[in-house]
């Protein structure tokens, strides 16, 4: 027998990601990117897994309609990074960057 990988559920780093929605979306949802990899979410507040080691690259942009908006991106290390609070928040329009901040660590 050979060993899998844990489920995501036992790993113990993980990384607590706050969206808040602009009050002008036009209907936008979040797209969070982890190391250039595309998930797509919602707005609230989540949870992602880190890797053990290394540090991990968090990135967040609005979509609608193929109109892409509000990206912004934090490198952060895993190893101190558990526990950490990342909040998002896109431009007052749907024109320009958005801003992502770690909040606490």
């Amino acid at each position: 027998m050979t060993d899998g990988p844990l489920p995501s559920g036992s790993t113990r780093r993980r990384v607590e990601l706050r969206l808040r929605k602009p009050w002008f979306t036009l209907g936008a949802r979040p797209t969070v990117t982890v190391d250039g990899i595309g998930h797509p979410a919602q707005w609230g507040t989540g949870t992602w897994v880190l890797p053990d080691d290394g540090a991990v690259t968090f990135g967040v942009f609005c979509i609608t309609r193929g109109w892409r908006f509000g990206a912004a991106s934090l490198r952060v290390e895993a190893a101190s990074a558990t526990g950490a609070v990342l909040a998002y928040r896109a431009g007052v329009l749907p024109v320009g960057p958005g801003t992502l901040v770690l909040e606490r660590r």
